[in-house]
């Protein structure tokens, strides 16, 4: 309940326990078993800084805080705790409420770019080890340097692929890439793809001033409640959100001091799921944010079962705290019961141990800081009951809620732009249709070889072929001429043979008798002719 700059919480005996609302921005936590009141303190809270004129973000995990948007109802449960706190009357109403959804079924979406959200939350989102993280890290550097969006998943997914496949083009310059570590980030993508990541990765992206609106009517501030039911399921994507939101709002709100009540609440519920094996480098980067983030004019309260969920770095910048009751049953539940009792400043009039694991549903103990930032000492009080109704709404209530939101349609619709995707598909199929031409080419040039190879051997074979032929034509020759040699000699050899046979007849024929008869008579005609010629000759000359 608001009243006179308070969020008054609940009642004592003697006071009104009420956090201050310049002093909001402090921060706090709500701490307690399961069952020991906590949604309700959370309820009482957001409903009073809605009063105030505060914006509210919380989640639902349950489903039961959605019923803020319808007016809450006496009964005499509610009419005897009223009773027992002196309250005599008690306004209940409705608020103004937005419903978020990551998955968009309940509510309007919310989504964010893989860019946006960054290597290291998108890290721990994955549950990546350190060298993993590292090869994701040189994925994001190399995506910003060749200036390429990750707008979603399938974005980031084809970016590893690439740089997988040309990893030897990038160790030198950006570090060792292993097909490995490539192959664990993209099926720890796929795992997160089937919990539902793909609706929290794309564009339109969530403007974070949206958040911070107000009744249009009587200036309350909005209760932005997203509906985590489905997201609680899938712990580290619920965890991972709530870190992008405060990273968010610490990145892109300014500067705007000490005010006299914070610009936003955010209420962290399950807060131990934020810090479960986060890494020593992330927690300090968280522990800074708290720290810093006040000055920003954001009040961050974090809700869990037990204040040792929350680092101690954490613990101790968070100045406003209710405790509800814990069980002790165990060593270890005992020593978390002290170290809750330990946390708060000691009031000589109770016993902050036993009070703790006395408390009743509805009770608690409660610290806040006063006008001098001090913290009060530990006082037990009762828990004011909701002025919204407490439970579930109906879907017919829920979607008019929705469709009467001024962010209806707003986000409702998917935007694909140009983004990793397409470029490294349009690379890849560049690359491609390079190397088939390529291939092509090269498959052409191996045909050309071939022909000219084969041409080659053809005229080789030719040339082969006609020395055999002109080799077998020479063969034919000398061998034609050896013939003719031979008939040459064949013939000279019987030529001679002839004549031999001739010069041995006419060597018989002149040893013949007949032969040498007739030449004596041959040989006298003659000389008696000559002598007859001569003497003519003579008779002719001296006459």
């Amino acid at each position: 309940m608001y009243l006179n700059n308070k969020i008054i919480v609940g009642k004592s005996n003697t006071n009104e326990a009420a956090i201050l609302l310049d002093k909001a921005n402090r921060h706090g936590i709500i701490t307690g078993a399961s069952g020991s009141g906590k949604t309700i303190t959370l309820k009482v809270l957001a409903e009073s800084f809605s009063d105030a004129g505060v914006p509210v973000f919380l989640a639902d995990i349950k489903g039961d805080l959605a019923g803020m948007c319808v007016p809450g109802e006496n009964n005499e449960n509610i009419q005897t705790r009223l009773n027992n706190m002196g309250i005599n009357y008690y306004d209940f109403k409705k608020y103004p409420t937005c419903f978020w959804d990551v998955y968009g079924k309940n509510g309007h979406p919310i989504r964010t770019t893989v860019n946006n959200i960054g290597y290291q939350l998108l890290s721990n989102m994955l549950g990546l080890t350190e060298a993993q993280e590292g090869v994701l890290a040189i994925a994001f550097k190399i995506a910003n340097d060749k200036n390429i969006k990750l707008d979603d998943l399938k974005d980031l997914r084809i970016l590893l692929q690439y740089v997988g496949d040309n990893r030897k083009d990038y160790t030198l310059e950006y570090g060792n890439i292993t097909l490995q570590s490539v192959g664990a980030i993209q099926r720890s993508i796929l795992v997160l793809q089937e919990q539902g990541g793909d609706n929290f990765f794309g564009k339109p992206s969530m403007e974070i001033k949206d958040f911070i609106k107000y009744d249009a009517q009587d200036g309350r501030g909005k209760i932005n409640i997203l509906h985590a039911v489905e997201l609680f399921q899938k712990p580290n994507l619920y965890a991972s959100f709530l870190l992008w939101l405060l990273t968010e709002l610490f990145n892109k709100l300014p500067e705007v001091g000490d005010l006299s009540k914070p610009k936003i609440v955010f209420c962290f519920d399950e807060a131990h799921l934020l810090f479960e094996q986060m890494p020593d480098y992330m927690i300090r980067h968280v522990t800074q944010i708290v720290k810093l983030i006040r000055s920003k004019g954001i009040g961050l309260y974090f809700i869990s079962q037990c204040p040792t969920d929350v680092p101690n770095d954490i613990l101790s910048q968070l100045g406003n705290r209710i405790q509800h009751t814990l069980r002790a049953y165990t060593p270890a539940e005992q020593k978390n019961v002290k170290a809750a009792a330990q946390a708060f400043r000691i009031n000589p009039n109770i016993n902050t141990e036993e009070a703790i694991m006395s408390l009743g549903t509805g009770e608690a103990l409660v610290s806040f800081q006063n006008e001098f930032g001090e913290p009060s000492i530990v006082e037990k009080v009762t828990i004011l009951p909701p002025q919204s109704k407490m439970g579930t709404i109906d879907e017919l209530t829920r979607q008019s809620v929705i469709s009467s939101s001024p962010f209806y349609g707003k986000y409702d619709t998917l935007i694909d732009d140009e983004s990793a995707y397409e470029i490294i598909s349009d690379i890849k199929y560049q690359e491609e249709k390079e190397a088939l031409e390529e291939l092509e080419r090269k498959e052409e040039e191996k045909r050309e070889k071939e022909e000219k190879k084969a041409e080659e051997q053809r005229l080789k074979e030719e040339e082969k072929i006609a020395k055999a032929e002109e080799k077998q034509r020479k063969e034919e020759e000398r061998e034609l001429e050896k013939i003719r040699k031979q008939e040459e000699k064949e013939k000279k050899e019987e030529e001679r043979a002839l004549e031999k046979k001739k010069r041995e007849e006419e060597k018989a024929r002149k040893n013949s008798v007949s032969y040498k008869l007739g030449k004596k008579v041959t040989n006298k005609a003659v000389d008696k002719a000559i002598n007859k010629g001569l003497n003519s000759i003579f008779k002719n000359l001296f006459k």
